[in-house]
């Protein structure tokens, strides 16, 4: 039986939604939208037995901040210990039935762990007890009230298409995506709608393999253009085929790429959980950073290109000065790279050639280049010329740290003979690398030469952490003094 209908003999017309209209709510929000409705409950009630408990007993309201103190404490703790079980995931918050006994047994153990923490810290001289009864057996009913008011809601935004997800994208075999239902996509996705691509159905190999082609060239642009974060593939899993040409198409976007279950394993399982049903999907690619950890990145871009900009900016002026005088042209040389996600940008840099080489073809520098101008070839063996992209990196262009960004023709023709190439652009592009931290710096005379530095590349995309990047910094500092490779 498959999950939410049985759907192995229904074909039929596919609707093309690669251009319905974007919800106006996203799945993904409902979980702490969920949470915070509860503590907001807890709270309330907290406030409400202490106050109406000194009012039953004619004493007068004092202050309610200890209250205020015990809601946000069993606030914490109750969806601390709802949100490990699953209770506010979606689609699972928006079935019908109200998990009474869950709710019950979270709510009153929470409030026998409060006052047993009330009781270690000596604070419950502090807290009336009859007001902590009241608030006691006042947030259950709170809690459940509101977990029926939250479900019926969102069955009426599902029932109206509101919620979906505007972050993934399904593509997949034309039966395949004929045999998911709405229930389906909400154990599988969070939503019940979602952007399609379908494949070609044509039997000759060749026009399919065309037509298939330009239909992942629109994927790929539909994803960057709307920063999408993951594909689904509904794919018949004895194609691997099929499988593997959409994987080797979509190894250049920085997005993490799921097969789904297909119509015959959909058959042989049951499952009660959206928890379970998404470990089937397997993970063909998986996403470099995760949200947080681009911040965390991107708040230390910020930080330390503004120093740097503020600490070497004398010497950018006197480089330009120099510049200037000694050969004709302007200060900044400006050339097309790829950066993050394939994105085109411009790269700024010192001139230091006698040439501003920026198309089909750019010759890579080579060791007494005669191009190469004399203040340029002191600021290229000191690595000045590269002070420039601090800019790129206060723009977004760039990350201080991160694969070095090569010319248009350098970067294609690089795609074309190496296959892994294309996963550099998972990250933004660095003013420095692990591979320049190691040596592997300058031009690329050979294969081997670019092969090994994609190694090392594609080596700090998925060893990334914060650490890594100080460390990389630091070593950055010690091979610029080197000058190895640099002319």
């Amino acid at each position: 039986m498959s999950i939410g209908s049985d759907i192995r003999d229904k074909t039929g017309p596919l609707e093309d939604f690669s251009r319905q209209p974007p919800t106006s709510f996203s799945s993904d929000a409902i979980p702490y939208v969920l949470s915070m409705a509860d503590a907001v409950i807890i709270l309330i009630s907290s406030m409400l037995g202490g106050i109406g408990y000194q009012l039953l007993v004619g004493n007068p309201i004092s202050n309610i901040l200890p209250h205020c103190a015990i809601g946000l404490l069993a606030s914490l703790l109750y969806i601390l210990r709802m949100k490990g079980s699953g209770y506010y995931d979606f689609p699972d918050s928006a079935k019908p039935r109200v998990e009474i006994g869950e709710i019950l047994v979270c709510w009153f153990t929470t409030g026998l762990l409060l006052a047993f923490i009330a009781f270690l810290l000596k604070v419950s001289v502090d807290f009336s007890r009859g007001a902590f009864v009241a608030f006691y057996f006042l947030a259950p009913m709170g809690l459940l009230g509101v977990r029926k008011i939250t479900k019926i809601a969102l069955a009426e935004a599902i029932s109206r298409g509101v919620i979906g997800r505007r972050d993934s994208v399904l593509v997949g075999d034309f039966n395949e995506m004929a045999s998911l239902e709405s229930k389906d996509l909400l154990a599988f996705l969070g939503a019940a709608k979602v952007d399609r691509f379908t494949l070609s159905r044509e039997d000759d190999p060749l026009v399919r393999s065309s037509t298939d082609t330009r239909t992942m060239n629109s994927v790929a642009s539909f994803v960057r253009r709307h920063n999408c974060r993951e594909i689904l593939l509904a794919l018949p899993w004895d194609n691997s085929g099929r499988i593997e040409f959409v994987r080797d198409q979509f190894k250049t976007l920085p997005v993490a790429v799921r097969l789904l279950p297909d119509m015959q394993v959909r058959s042989l399982t049951q499952f009660t959980t959206s928890a379970r049903q998404r470990v089937l999907a397997i993970e063909i690619q998986r996403a470099p950073l995760s949200a947080a950890q681009r911040f965390v990145k991107r708040l230390m871009d910020i930080v330390l290109a503004s120093l740097a900009l503020i600490f070497f900016l004398p010497a950018m002026v006197l480089t330009a000065i120099a510049i200037k005088l000694d050969s004709p042209g302007p200060v900044i040389f400006r050339q097309a790279r790829k950066g993050f996600n394939g994105r085109q940008f411009a790269i700024f840099k010192f001139r230091t050639m006698t040439v501003q080489e920026d198309g089909p073809a750019v010759a890579q520098a080579t060791r007494d280049d005669p191009r190469v101008t004399a203040i340029g070839r002191l600021l290229r063996s000191a690595s000045i010329d590269e002070l420039p992209q601090l800019l790129n990196v206060l723009k977004g262009d760039m990350s201080l740290i991160g694969p070095r960004p090569h010319a248009l023709a350098h970067d294609n023709f690089f795609q074309d003979i190496l296959s892994d190439y294309a996963y550099r652009h998972h990250v933004k592009p660095g003013m420095t690398g692990w591979a320049q931290c190691n040596g592997a710096r300058g031009a690329t005379p050979s294969i081997e030469h670019i092969s090994e530095r994609v190694k090392l590349d594609l080596w700090y995309i998925n060893n990334w952490s914060l650490w890594l990047d100080f460390q990389i910094l630091i070593k950055t500092f010690f091979e610029v003094l080197r000058k190895r490779n640099a002319y």
